[in-house]
């Protein structure tokens, strides 16, 4: 194995080196970044309790990601846990690729012990975003880290530089793994209260005595003056979180991968699975400390005190600790609709370039005919066939053995159905299918994710930013379409729906491939609330979606057709090694015809 992938990666050298000589344009137009992760659990206490939790080289959060527009990403992903594992990109498009995608749909997991690498380009994006483990809940025990897409140097970003970049990993946290809570929901129970909210990995700061001691809190270290990008991922299991810094303005900048039309806030809203950008100007007195500050929201928040993270902001010259009492979120949850104007005021910054030289605002999404309408309705948890489970429209998905496009490539029947409810119907009993959407290739479709649970939900598409055009308390009806913005409306990946309301997306169905929607609270989506649409172009050429990628893993129907790996720790060791030389080759290479040609 060592051998040939040596002798592979020689071959892929030489050919480069000869493109460089040429002063070929693929590698100085389309540079490679590559990393290597190891994902094994290490112990640790973020909490003040000594726990399991999912690393990637060693690292909890794991390491970032950064590419510009473009760019095409390796991560070559070694498994050392002791259950299969997948990794998923939030929010990135991976456009025609949906192999690459993470998901259970399109991915034979990589079993213990095996290597895998992901491939993809991060074409026609930018921004903040994030990766995660999409298997079983393994998300609450860590395995994720950020992801910056940057802009290229001929697309000015529409705001100064700022002095430096700080990101933020916030979520709740139990101090059960991922295994224990897995038991707790197949025993039909509710995960309950979470044991509090980590801040990159970390615990709270002792700002009351009820914090126990030696706790290890996050402390971000920053010049008086200056301004900073500050990136937040909520990569929580379930809650959402109040974000904020004590005494400092927060200007929202950029949402999923979309510039916005600039607005101050004292505190923001972040819902499971969303990314915010926000600039951040240290302009306080300096010589003391101030809070920073994640916490439950939607939540008795008297009863949830405890699941608050809080860490310290450090001016350079400062001499005194954070004191008073933590800041408050200017929105009471007990006022729904003050709480859903803020997500209201979000709004694309039309004018300002994206990934594209182009303005954001050139693409009149307002001025195309819908041609198709779904209904995603979420209720509470209910039993089907003795165990309980979550659904959309009454189906709760149950993941085929093999992948769906696995499937389709290889001609294996009856793994899926093509008949996923266009709306949810009351007459037919809750049941467990392998149902997804049957979607049209470049069809111009809304989406209506009704949430009749009790409980705030954050809803995903893979594959593709979608236009938030509307969302309202109650249920939504027809008429409700001449309520949606048509001009300025914020495009994303993940959109909240509160209890009791919906929120009302388009998007261009413009990705062929088979791509997840699903909620991204692990607990709904665990018990079943997802399901995928399959866009085929059916006059595909190979233009439009690639074909299987050469390492593809097989299981399920397709089992007898994958080949071992050889799993000495010297061939990993050199895999490793290789990759890391690789790297630095692409690296040199794609400066060749900048400095020679």
């Amino acid at each position: 194995m060592a051998a040939a992938y040596l002798f592979s990666r020689f071959t892929t050298f030489s050919f480069l080196f000869s493109l460089a000589l040429l002063c070929g344009f693929s590698l100085a137009g389309d540079p490679s970044v590559s990393y290597v992760f190891e994902v094994s659990y290490i112990t640790a206490s973020p909490l003040g309790v000594p726990q399991q939790v999912i690393a990637i080289n060693g690292k909890f959060p794991g390491p970032v990601i950064n590419a510009t527009t473009n760019y095409n990403v390796d991560v070559n992903v070694f498994n050392r846990l002791d259950e299969p594992f997948l990794f998923t990109w939030n929010g990135i498009e991976i456009r025609g690729e949906s192999w690459q995608d993470g998901v259970l749909g399109t991915n034979c997991p990589i079993p213990p012990n095996w290597n895998f690498t992901y491939s993809f380009q991060v074409k026609d994006q930018i921004g903040s975003f994030f990766y995660f483990p999409s298997l079983n809940l393994q998300r609450a025990s860590g395995g994720f880290g950020p992801i910056i897409i940057n802009n290229r140097d001929r697309i000015p970003i529409p705001f100064n530089e700022p002095d430096g970049e700080i990101s933020f990993m916030i979520g709740d946290w139990y101090t059960q793994n991922h295994t224990a809570l897995r038991g707790v929901l197949d025993s039909g129970e509710e995960l309950g209260m979470p044991d509090g909210v980590l801040i990159n990995g970390k615990g709270p700061y002792k700002y009351t005595s009820s914090v126990p001691d030696g706790i290890q809190y996050e402390t971000i270290n920053v010049d008086p003056g200056k301004t900073y990008r500050i990136r937040v991922h909520n990569v929580g299991t379930s809650t959402s979180l109040n974000f904020r810094i004590q005494n400092h303005k927060m200007l929202l900048v950029e949402t999923e991968g979309h510039y916005n039309s600039q607005t101050n806030f004292t505190d923001f809203d972040i819902h499971v699975g969303q990314s915010y950008s926000f600039l951040v100007t240290m302009d306080q007195n300096a010589s003391t400390d101030y809070y920073i500050v994640a916490s439950a929201r939607f939540v008795n928040e008297t009863a949830w005190q405890r699941v608050t993270g809080v860490g310290i902001l450090h001016y350079s010259n400062s001499k005194g600790q954070a004191s008073g009492p933590l800041p408050v979120p200017a929105t009471d949850v007990s006022q729904p609709w003050s709480v859903m104007n803020q997500q209201r005021a979000i709004k694309q910054n039309t004018s300002a370039s994206g990934a594209r030289p182009n303005p954001q605002g050139s693409y009149h999404y307002g001025e195309i005919n819908i041609t198709g309408t779904y209904i995603l309705r979420s209720i509470p948890p209910t039993k089907i066939n003795g165990s309980v489970r979550a659904t959309l429209n009454g189906i709760s998905f149950l993941n085929p053995s093999t992948p769906m496009r696995l499937a389709d490539k290889h001609k294996v029947n009856g793994v899926y159905k093509l008949d996923f409810p266009e709306r949810p119907a009351d007459n037919i009993p809750p049941r467990l299918e392998s149902s997804i959407i049957n979607a049209t290739y470049k069809g111009f479709i809304q989406i209506i994710f009704q949430n009749n649970d009790t409980k705030v939900q954050s809803f995903h598409i893979d594959g593709y930013s979608f236009y938030v055009v509307a969302m309202d308390f109650g249920n939504w009806t027809e008429d409700k379409k001449g309520s949606y913005n048509n001009w300025d409306a914020v495009s994303r990946s993940t959109v909240e729906v509160y209890p009791g309301a919906w929120t009302a997306v388009l998007l261009s169905l413009d990705n062929a491939g088979v791509w997840n929607i699903r909620v991204q609270n692990l607990d709904r989506w665990y018990l079943g609330q997802e399901t995928y649409m399959r866009i085929i172009n059916p006059e595909e050429n190979g233009s439009t979606e690639m074909d299987q990628p050469g390492n593809a893993l097989y299981c399920g129907a397709l089992k007898s057709m994958q080949k071992d790996q050889i799993h000495s720790s010297a061939t990993s060791i050199l895999n490793e090694k290789l990759n890391l030389v690789f790297s630095l080759v692409m690296v040199l290479l794609a400066l060749v015809p900048v400095f020679f040609c």
